[in-house]
């Protein structure tokens, strides 16, 4: 290939179409240059990002982006050929560069990060919101009407204010948005979120939870009594911030259980499994901190209901998932693992009997950064905005 033609379909087309070349080897006046895999040619130039870049045609305003929430949302966007991030906000990182808060996305173009005060967001058309709860009411409250939000927060998730007075230790500052939220556990409220300007993007324990649960109760398959929860999280889902609790010799080599009884996911757990039932549905929930950085682990133990087998609850669950792109019923006997959905929007789940005759054994693991944090809030963002859903979020499990 001569420079003239690389050149041209470098500025011309700003990127390489899937089979249209195919190339081993190219040089461009000393630049470095990426190839091909598989056949689909890849270009990383500053001629394509700056050709994609104008291609953009949602500009997204990323709060927060300083957290591993809003770095994980970096990395998914670094592909969406639609979304170009236009805004960061990150108060204590104000003036500084992505690249040096996460070195790992240093070759992104993006914005310096301002204080949220200094913020225009009126060059922007959406939001991801990566604020911690207490903060996210005010903010979102002043924000213009015509942006779509996707609040990854749990400031929203509760539709009783009470509620989340009661567990987050606050009052809830903006009862008239709370009115207008939509959860956003993507199978399940897909229609809604459809139509919605605010979305309460789910906490990560709650969507491996309910993914598999919603199902099966509103399906009446397993009673609404005794279920038990055994929940297991990477340090990730702690947060970023500097932690006695989180030092590596306080995690490593150990297990630690947390929040027993009274952890804040719980009334959005058991909000969710009770609107499935039409009736009042109370869990018992323990999650556990391992010594690894990301993935989620929920063991749920149920009581089927009268004359259910679990061959029942397999075929429930393969028809409630049969045809989405991110939950995946594994085959028969196979034990999900935290390692097979690492750095990917996946849930695997599979179901089991348990010795004692009448139960049954959920298990169903995620990535607790992707598809129980900025996986699952991308995903509904395509949908608000009308963007096959998936768009982004391809990437496939990083394993070893």
């Amino acid at each position: 290939m001569s420079t003239a033609t690389f050149n041209s379909i470098c500025f011309n087309q700003g990127y390489l179409r899937k089979g249209a070349v195919k190339i081993s080897k190219v040089k461009n006046r000393g630049q470095r240059v990426k190839f091909y895999v598989g056949g689909a040619s890849v270009l990383s130039t500053k001629c394509m990002q700056s050709s994609e870049k104008n291609k953009k045609e949602v500009r997204i305003g990323l709060l927060g982006a300083s957290g591993y929430t809003g770095a994980e949302i970096v990395r998914l966007l670094a592909n969406h050929p639609y979304f170009g991030i236009t805004l960061m906000t990150a108060d204590r990182k104000a003036g500084q560069s992505m690249g040096s808060v996460f070195p790992h996305l240093i070759t992104q173009d993006l914005p310096t990060m301002v204080s949220v005060k200094d913020a225009a967001f009126s060059s922007v058309d959406a939001v991801f919101c990566c604020l911690p709860h207490g903060t996210t009411q005010e903010i979102i409250k002043g924000l213009p009407c015509h942006l779509k939000i996707v609040d990854l927060s749990a400031d929203f998730r509760l539709r009783d204010i009470a509620e989340y007075e009661e567990w987050y230790g606050q009052p809830h500052s903006a009862s008239e948005l709370q009115k207008e939220a939509v959860y956003g556990l993507t199978e399940i409220s897909r229609e809604d979120v459809k139509n919605a300007r605010l979305v309460a993007n789910p906490g990560c324990y709650p969507t491996s939870i309910q993914l598999p649960l919603v199902p099966l109760i509103k399906a009446k398959l397993i009673e609404h009594r005794n279920i038990i929860i055994d929940s297991k999280s990477g340090v990730s889902g702690a947060g970023r911030g500097a932690k006695e609790a989180n030092l590596y010799s306080e995690i490593a080599e150990g297990i630690y259980s947390y929040g027993v009884t009274k952890h804040r996911h719980v009334p959005e757990i058991e909000q969710g499994l009770s609107d499935a039932a039409q009736s009042k549905i109370n869990v018992s929930f323990t999650p556990h901190l391992m010594p690894m950085i990301r993935g989620m682990q929920s063991t749920i133990y149920v009581e089927m209901s009268q004359g259910v087998t679990i061959e029942d609850l397999y075929q429930q669950l393969r028809k409630s998932y049969e045809d989405e792109e991110f939950v995946k019923l594994l085959d028969k006997g196979v034990v999900p693992r935290t390692h097979n959905v690492r750095g990917s929007n996946y849930c695997f789940m599979n179901v089991f009997p348990d010795r004692i005759p009448g139960r049954a054994i959920i298990i169903s693991v995620i990535d607790n950064l992707v598809k129980g944090a900025s996986g699952q809030a991308l995903q509904n963002l395509n949908i608000m905005l009308g963007y096959p859903e998936n768009t982004g979020l391809l990437y496939q499990p990083l394993f070893p």
